[in-house]
């Protein structure tokens, strides 16, 4: 057993050292009631910023102006690339790093474990990703890019009359049919709902992780309570503007599901924490290898969704992407805001 009282320098190896400050007891403090409130406090704030751009996208009566959506779809983009790095792949390295007990106890102290699951996960996902528009191409014969194209003509058309393009038009023209419209519509769902499943994936698995040891957390609680109502309202807003921006057609019913699912993830997870509240060791190293895995595969599924399927699709790859520099600048700031935001909030949760 390691006595820091009686350190050794020729016998006390870098294992016993590290893992004497990083292992720790179980350190619940009480104020039950305060952690039950978190419950339901939590629960209404993630499901309310989530629901409510999805709710603002149906109900046009609202009349909510376009560029309070416009502030939420990319202040979302912010937050989910902060969340990626700093609240994630940052915790990873912190539990299963090369300078962590983790790190350098047995087969972990080998190899740079943490970055290859980030790696793998990244390769997986990207793996996925072009299965999808593989399967795109061949069940429909268009590629996404060209598919983005046929629906921004589709959308200018529409825009551009008053009433629905009929079939066919008196000279006997053919159009786009309701038909038609709806195969497009079944496309563009199916090439973006893959997509936004791994990223609500990668983001479920974080909240799982920060439930738990908000409702074993000692001295820290009275912090990491209102950090944590912020954080998970910004990612719910921004789950919830991206889901917005999906065209669900006849699925009408998967919006609502998969709100539920990101806003009852982290209240369940305080209740399963503070029902093990007294045997659960979030400080022992079984725990920090778990939450290290877990933090390492979230952070590949969200640096790759946030760059690839937010940053470069929205701003890069887009051919309906938007030719005025007002609105464009606008929308890099909001993304850079959320980013920065969440990344401060990253001091203290």
């Amino acid at each position: 057993m390691f006595d820091p009282t009686q350190v050794n320098l020729t016998s006390a190896s870098k294992e016993d050292v590290l893992c004497y400050f990083a292992i720790s007891e179980n350190d619940y403090n009480g104020h039950l009631g305060a952690r039950v409130s978190s419950i339901f406090v939590i629960l209404f704030v993630s499901s309310a910023f989530t629901i409510f751009p999805v709710i603002s996208q149906r109900m046009p009566t609202w009349k909510i102006p376009h560029s309070v959506y416009i502030f939420a779809r990319y202040f979302g983009t912010g937050v989910i690339l902060a969340t990626a790095f700093i609240h994630l792949l940052d915790p990873a390295y912190k539990r299963i790093g090369p300078k962590t007990c983790v790190g350098v106890s047995g087969y972990w102290g080998q190899y740079s474990w943490c970055a290859a699951i980030v790696l793998a996960s990244i390769v997986i996902i990207f793996l996925l990703d072009l299965a999808a528009e593989v399967y795109v191409e061949h069940k429909y014969g268009v590629h996404r890019d060209e598919e983005a194209t046929n629906v921004f003509i589709q959308q200018q058309a529409a825009q551009s009359a008053d009433q629905p393009t009929p079939a066919k038009n008196e000279s006997g023209v053919s159009t786009w049919a309701s038909e038609d419209e709806t195969v497009i519509a079944e496309r563009s769902f199916r090439q973006q709902i893959a997509a936004f499943l791994l990223l609500e994936f990668g983001i479920i698995f974080h909240s799982v992780i920060i439930g738990l040891n908000l409702g074993v957390t000692g001295s820290e609680f009275a912090t990491l309570y209102p950090v944590l109502v912020f954080h998970q309202s910004f990612e719910g807003l921004g789950i919830g503007a991206r889901m917005s921006a999906i065209p669900f057609g006849k699925h009408t019913w998967l919006p609502w599901i998969l709100c539920a699912l990101y806003g009852l993830t982290t209240p369940i997870s305080i209740a399963i924490g503070l029902g093990v509240r007294t045997t659960y060791v979030p400080g022992s190293k079984v725990s920090l290898i778990i939450q290290g895995v877990l933090n390492a595969i979230s952070a590949g599924i969200l640096i790759y969704s946030s760059l690839v399927e937010l940053l470069a699709r929205d701003f890069l790859f887009d051919p309906c992407r938007t030719k005025r520099r007002s609105k464009l600048l606008f929308m890099v700031s909001c993304t850079i805001l959320g980013a920065g935001i969440m990344a401060l909030i990253g001091k203290w949760a």
